[in-house]
């Protein structure tokens, strides 16, 4: 049994929550009519089509916190072969089964030893891993992206984020979110998500003195289903309460 969330991030936890209810709805219904030839579309995680992707988003949302340690454990640490593992278990026999099995989980509200908030980004940023090979466009609420904005700036936990932009200064043209001081790197707030996110193609949409900067950084560590936390980010998680 999971240990429940405190009643003082209840509130906050459910307002996430819809929002990652209603992302995956709007992916699921962008992908309903998708080819075999673009199920097989290599996505922006690199090695995985859009299809795995997918599945590992399913996986993501169909792992509480026990499933995902005895998943851990069964692994021996290798958080690499976890993802692949349970990517696997969700991936079905045809791209028809893998939407249907993400449809399954579109309001969820499981999830491993993560803050909710990352199950947002999770769900946003794969998205996008899918949709922008395919030349899907979502205009997504500027209040969502704001705040999935304001939580990456401060958090390296599941991708690296806080740690790549430091030392720059990030400005939103189309909504409020901006962060931090040094070079200024600005555009819409979708790209710079992206980018914190270390999905160098994004750089393209932003200007200013800091994008050399953030192009690089981008470049040293590139994305690919969600890194699992560490060893000791582990005994954490399962010590305490998730957010």
């Amino acid at each position: 049994m999971t240990t429940p969330e405190p009643a003082t991030n209840l509130h906050h936890a459910s307002g996430i929550w819809s929002l990652v209810h209603a992302e995956r709805a709007a992916l699921a219904a962008d992908l309903a009519d998708l080819t075999d030839q673009q199920w097989a579309t290599l996505s922006l995680c690199t090695g995985f089509t859009v299809r795995q992707v997918l599945a590992h988003l399913t996986a993501g949302a169909s792992l509480n916190p026990v499933r995902w340690l005895a998943g851990v454990i069964r692994c021996r640490f290798d958080f690499d072969k976890q993802v692949a593992m349970r990517l696997a278990e969700q991936l079905g026999t045809t791209p028809t089964e893998t939407l249907a099995r993400f449809r399954c989980v579109v309001t969820s509200t499981i999830k491993p030893p993560l803050p909710t908030a990352a199950m947002l980004g999770e769900t946003i940023v794969h998205a996008e891993d899918i949709r922008r090979p395919l030349g899907i466009h979502r205009d997504y609420p500027i209040t969502t992206l704001t705040r999935l904005a304001n939580y990456y700036q401060g958090s390296d936990l599941v991708v690296l984020a806080k740690g790549r932009i430091v030392g720059l200064r990030l400005q939103a043209r189309d909504g409020p979110f901006a962060t931090g001081s040094g070079p200024l790197v600005a555009g819409s707030t979708l790209p710079l998500i992206m980018a914190m996110t270390g999905r160098v193609t994004y750089c393209d949409e932003l200007d200013g003195d800091g994008v050399a900067t953030l192009r690089a950084r981008c470049t040293t560590s590139w994305p690919r289903p969600r890194r699992e936390p560490e060893p000791q980010q582990t005994a954490r998680a399962t010590s305490t309460r998730p957010e």
